[in-house]
């Protein structure tokens, strides 16, 4: 399945910001999906996960409570909200699906991958 992430941008500290991910298979629906992100430097950390329905969820320590993963598998999509962000949340952020619909937690667990949308945060 094809991934294209979106909704990346500038913002300020304390802000919100929505990311989509588009898949272009209705396979996604059925499968598990996640949000990771890459810090310059570091390296690539999930940030929430979803199984294939979303009614089981994770979220890393550092956004839980800031952030809410959800899906509309009617419109094969995926989103992020994220509100009251941090300097420290400024990464490239990306999509990730497998065919497999149990909760995951590990990049190797994903087999598709979004290109990536860049989220700045300005103190």
């Amino acid at each position: 399945v094809q991934l294209q992430a979106s909704g990346g941008g500038l913002v300020q500290a304390g802000g919100s910001l929505r990311l989509s991910c588009a898949a272009s298979r209705r396979t996604f629906s059925s499968g598990r999906m996640g949000w990771f992100r890459q810090a310059p430097g570091k390296e690539r950390e999930l940030v929430a996960a979803s199984n294939w329905s979303g009614g089981s969820v994770y979220y890393a320590d550092s956004v839980r409570g800031r952030f809410t993963i959800s899906r509309d598998n009617a419109k094969n999509m995926a989103y992020l909200q994220m509100n009251n962000l941090k300097p420290e949340d400024t990464a490239v952020y990306y999509c990730a699906a497998a065919v497999q619909s149990g909760l995951a937690l590990s990049p190797s667990d994903y087999d598709s991958w979004g290109q990536g949308t860049l989220v700045t945060v300005s103190s």
